[in-house]
């Protein structure tokens, strides 16, 4: 499986999880019951698919093999397999964060991610 993963996440909520010191989630993955990621494959299309339109987000890389057992990946959007993680997100597995910006033809312009 990959061994980095991706999470995108408004900049104000993780502006939080830096300041507590550990990422709970976003609302969607605090229903449903684990943090989502993407693979860099996958990202492009998750930006698209759930965050169309929105400014002022960051790309955050994490390793996903610091992230042990608790990180399965599950059959998902067209029976892709999805990275998520079954516990809260310990800063110190995230291995750099980057504003994610939206271009001039408003998809959100992402840096290179290595897989």
């Amino acid at each position: 499986m990959a061994k980095t993963i991706y999470k995108i996440v408004p900049a104000s909520l993780w502006q939080k999880a830096k300041d507590a010191g550990i990422f709970e989630g976003a609302s969607i993955d605090l229903s449903d019951g684990y943090i989502h990621f993407s693979t860099a494959a996958q990202a492009k299309e998750t930006a698209a698919r759930h965050f169309t339109g929105q400014a002022d987000l960051l790309l955050i890389a994490v390793d996903g093999e610091a992230l042990g057992e608790k990180l399965l990946y599950e059959a998902s959007r067209g029976g892709d397999l999805f990275p998520h993680l079954y516990a809260s997100l310990p800063l110190s597995a995230v291995l750099w964060e980057k504003r994610l910006p939206l271009g001039t033809d408003g998809t959100h312009q992402f840096p290179e991610m290595p897989l």
